[in-house]
């Protein structure tokens, strides 16, 4: 992400980041780092599920996961920049979210 910003681009990089300590380290190296908090609860991720890796989690065929697991915590961001809430925005209106803020 770094390189990309030094020719110019806006790289953005999905992922799940659990940790907050995680999160304030790449904000400390990066420039103009945005955090964007994608808020949808494990009931409509299980719901939206297509790959049932929520059903695997459940049914104890995948340990430590992400947010289920008390060994995998998961610590939502306290102030993010931008937040979406996909469980009330759709696909289009999130995107543009996302690009009015990149645009101020």
């Amino acid at each position: 992400a770094v390189y990309l910003q030094s020719q110019g681009i806006i790289p953005i990089v999905s992922l799940i980041s659990p940790y907050a300590e995680a999160r304030d380290y790449v904000r400390s190296i990066t420039k103009d780092f945005t955090e964007i908090y994608v808020n949808t609860s494990i009931e409509v991720c299980e719901q939206r599920d297509v790959k049932g890796l929520y059903k695997k989690v459940r049914s104890g065929e995948i340990k430590d996961f992400t947010g289920i697991h008390a060994s995998a915590p998961y610590e939502a961001p306290k102030s993010p920049e931008i937040t979406i809430d996909t469980e009330v925005l759709d696909v289009d209106d999130c995107v543009n979210h996302i690009l009015k803020y990149i645009k101020k």
